[in-house]
């Protein structure tokens, strides 16, 4: 059954004021270019602003310095993106689980579920696990044993956790997420490696969301820990021992070596490295494909992208570049001799 609210309703719920006629009744969300008269869109971007006046849809949710840019019936709000999230979910709820366990699912001994928890079949959930009130564990989840998973937990198939990790409230996890695999730790000896057990666990804080096949190590020694709010897109590695702050954003294909802490609100891009050992500071933004190889002990915008080119120009460039050295001493002993020409005279 399709969803739709009026925007005096919309406003009840979420704040915000309306401009225009608050009676306007909206079932979906789309984009300017794209919306039809029973959608709400959004103006976040300026460069999108010729499209308002153009745009089909019943209303437009705008900041208070667009707010005369249209006479469309608008919501205004503080901050519309975000404004634009909230209405997303209210008109494109989840759909309900209903409470219970399937008989096709595995129960080890001593795992506690709460009865308002949905488990789908096939699931595995192993010796001494306590699932939480409100979980919704999805087709061939395996959770292993005594793992502890919060209230409200959303598990898409074939997330699999390893034993003994310890997760609060409202995750999120897609399919293919592996939380709690070994770390990579090996000792050489006499020509061979050596495996080091690792025996830490991984511990994740409240309103976590963790995307498909993206992979959490737990702790060599100590403790993986993902801290609340953290938002990890899909194919990110997370490797033993790493801490990542309260409300970090990781977006997809980032390696995180071991051992690294990276700080609170940090922002990092696509495809970005962060070599092991590493202390990355609070509010740090990284831009994508950027590999970091020491510490970054202040806030800010860190980037070291080679900007493409043409095969042949980057080949040239790149020849250039492995004689850097040589040329910055040249430059110096010219500077030097330059200095002496002006003593001299």
């Amino acid at each position: 059954m399709t969803v739709s609210y009026r925007l005096s309703e919309i406003v009840a719920q979420l704040g915000g004021r309306v401009l225009g006629d608050a009676a306007v009744r909206i079932s979906q969300i789309a984009t300017l270019e794209n919306a039809q008269p029973d959608q709400i869109s959004f103006l976040t971007n300026s460069k999108y602003r010729a499209q308002l006046a153009s745009t089909q849809a019943g209303a437009v949710i705008l900041g208070a310095e667009d707010a005369d840019e249209t006479k469309l019936p608008r919501i205004i709000s503080d901050n519309p993106y975000a404004y634009f999230a909230r209405v997303s979910a209210l008109l494109n709820p989840l759909p309900e689980a209903q409470p219970g366990i399937h008989p096709d699912a595995i129960i080890g001994e001593g795992a506690v579920i709460d009865p308002t928890a949905s488990i789908a079949a096939t699931t595995v959930i192993g010796r001494g696990a306590r699932i939480g009130a409100n979980c919704v564990i999805g087709e061939g989840c395996i959770i292993g044993t005594n793992v502890v998973l919060g209230s409200h937990a959303r598990l898409y198939p074939r997330v699999v956790i390893y034993h003994d990790c310890v997760i609060g409230e409202n995750l999120i996890a897609h399919s293919g997420a592996v939380i709690g695999s070994d770390g990579f730790g090996f000792a050489m000896d006499a020509g061979r490696w050596v495996k080091i057990q690792q025996i830490g666990r991984v511990v994740i804080g409240n309103d976590v969301e963790i995307g498909a096949n993206t992979t959490i190590d737990r702790g060599a020694l100590d403790d993986t820990v993902i801290e609340d709010g953290v938002k990890l897109d899909n194919q990110i590695q997370v490797a033993h021992n790493v801490h990542i702050g309260a409300h970090t954003a990781i977006a997809g294909c980032v390696g995180i070596a071991g051992s690294t802490t990276i700080g609170r609100y940090c922002r990092i891009g696509g495809s970005a490295g962060i070599l092991g050992h590493l202390q990355i500071a609070d509010h740090v933004e990284i831009a994508a494909f950027t590999l970091i190889g020491k510490s970054i002990r202040e806030a800010g915008t860190y980037a070291a992208i080679f900007p493409f080119a043409k095969a042949e120009d980057w080949r040239r460039n790149t020849v250039h570049l492995r004689h850097l050295d040589d040329l910055v001493q040249r430059v110096k002993m010219l500077e030097q001799e330059l200095k002496a020409i002006n003593l001299k005279n």
